[in-house]
């Protein structure tokens, strides 16, 4: 393990050149403190878990040092938002310091997020605030123990450095891991602005750093961009068959290598609803729940439209075309695992479909049914959970057919509850389970944060003492309202 002064730093991004990131330094936050860490995100670094109480460590992911090695820069980049071009964006109040290689041989970007004022910060102040990273830093380390791909986080620095939003907060840093921050929107600035060349560059960089594999293709543009389609098309199917909402599908939101990016109002879903919207300033319902399949697919359509300088419009479609049917096999096959098959069956989806149907109706509480369904024998879950439904003839159909659809699996049922609790959470992060650690810590206890950090990372796996987090949430717990503002 290693040490801070340690690292080695390769930073292939920045030597792309001024035309695609700014040199700009991170302005300090006063009285820099450590507000939580995660050592498995540290490891990626080959960190040792013990730097983290070392003051050093507070400074550096505050402003207030920086390596020799680092180059900080401010990317460039442009995007839809919420179906708008918007022409120049970039990273308004974040920085890549540099990129680290791992002793595995392993880049990851080092991005610092709260840093401070840049050229594209549009009038912005640069500044994230503790609520926002505390988000972040929660969503990032949870969506990875439960499989979902997520750009990660290394720590929160809070401060007593003080920004305005709706009211008065205090200003934070954190320490966001990737390996790559390039986004769709990278490639949709240098196509509208028209500058073929750097295109290219950008292209050849992100094929040769981060898909190699098609490199040897006979069209090693169009394999890549077939791959993204793929990577995309599973990381849905994941927030679907897991109830997440991300809340601000932009494409400058959408990272290249198919992983969760950029956390704002996002949600797990309580009880269950199609039509579920987590950010409070979403009237129209753009990224609700449901529109994320849709959205994903209108997304890589902007990116394709980026990439027709290099590859052909046909091509691109075709490659396009497989998104929706590999979205729903990934879709299908976590949904069958989370129902405890091990087998297909035609009508397989149809089972899935008027389950939700029933859920819809019902109010019934996504993660925790999956998790109660597979607690005994599947006659008796049934009856466990049939009383959260309010339509019991229509429940009763639905779980006939499911009892009868188990039986004509193999195994017991002691294999069947271990494989459902293996992909089942028991724990997941709840918006009232967020928020209840922010306030505590915007007054001073970081406690909460780490305890809750701490539970998320073994989601599957029952922990002593930690029932509360296991509970359905209050009523109030269901309604909050959470918007882009950080």
């Amino acid at each position: 393990m290693k040490s801070l002064d340690q690292l080695t730093f390769d930073n292939r991004f920045a030597r792309l050149g001024d035309t695609f990131s700014t040199q700009v330094l991170p302005e300090p936050i006063a009285d820099p403190r450590l507000v939580v860490a995660s050592t498995s995100a540290m490891a990626l670094l080959d960190l040792d878990p013990t730097e983290a109480e070392q003051p050093v460590f507070a400074e550096l992911f505050s402003g207030h040092k920086l390596w020799e090695e680092a180059d900080p820069r401010a990317m460039v980049y442009s995007g839809h938002q919420f179906g708008s071009y918007n022409p120049r964006l970039g990273d308004g109040r974040g920085l890549l310091l540099g990129e680290v290689r791992n002793d595995a041989g392993e880049h990851w970007d080092l991005h610092l997020k709260g840093a401070g004022q840049t050229p594209y910060s549009r009038m912005g102040d640069g500044r994230a605030v503790l609520r926002s990273s505390i988000r972040e830093f929660l969503a990032s380390e949870a969506l990875h123990a439960l499989g979902i791909p997520s750009s990660r986080a290394l720590c929160v620095i809070g401060s007593s450095t003080p920004v305005w939003r709706e009211t008065r907060e205090s200003a934070a840093m954190l320490l966001r891991l990737a390996q790559s921050h390039v986004r769709f929107g990278h490639f949709e600035y240098f196509y509208y602005t028209k500058q073929p060349e750097q295109q290219r560059l950008l292209i050849d960089h992100v094929l040769e750093q981060h898909y190699p594999e098609c490199h040897d293709a006979e069209q090693p543009y169009l394999a890549m961009f077939r791959s993204i389609v793929e990577r995309n098309a599973e990381l849905i199917a994941r927030w679907q068959a897991y109830g997440f909402c991300h809340g601000v599908m932009n494409t400058d939101n959408m990272s290249i290598l198919g992983i969760t990016f950029d956390f704002g109002p996002y949600a797990f879903l309580d009880d269950f609803d199609a039509n579920f919207i987590c950010n409070h300033s979403d009237d129209r319902g753009r990224y609700s729940y449901a529109n994320q399949v849709p959205i994903a697919h209108w997304n890589l359509s902007a990116l394709a439209q980026a990439l027709t300088t290099v590859i052909e419009v046909e091509a691109l479609k075709e490659a396009l075309g497989l998104f929706l049917p590999l979205y729903q096999a990934h879709y299908l096959d976590l949904m069958r695992r989370r129902l405890g098959l091990t087998t297909a069956e035609d009508d397989d989806m149809a089972l899935v479909e008027r389950l939700l149907q029933r859920m819809q109706s019902g109010g019934v509480d996504y993660t925790l049914f999956f998790r109660r369904l597979g607690e005994q024998p599947v006659g008796e879950a049934l009856e466990v959970v049939r009383n959260d439904f309010v339509d019991l003839a229509g429940f009763d159909a639905w779980g006939a057919d499911y009892l009868a659809r188990c039986q004509r699996e193999p195994g017991n049922a002691e294999g069947r509850r271990a494989r459902m609790h293996a992909v089942n959470p028991l724990y997941v992060l709840r918006n009232y389970l967020a928020q209840k650690a922010i306030e505590a810590a915007e007054a001073g206890d970081y406690s909460e944060v780490r305890r809750l950090h701490q539970v998320l990372e073994k989601p599957f796996e029952e922990q002593p003492g930690m029932q509360a987090y296991a509970e359905r949430p209050p009523e109030w717990g269901k309604h909050l309202e959470i918007s882009c503002s950080s």
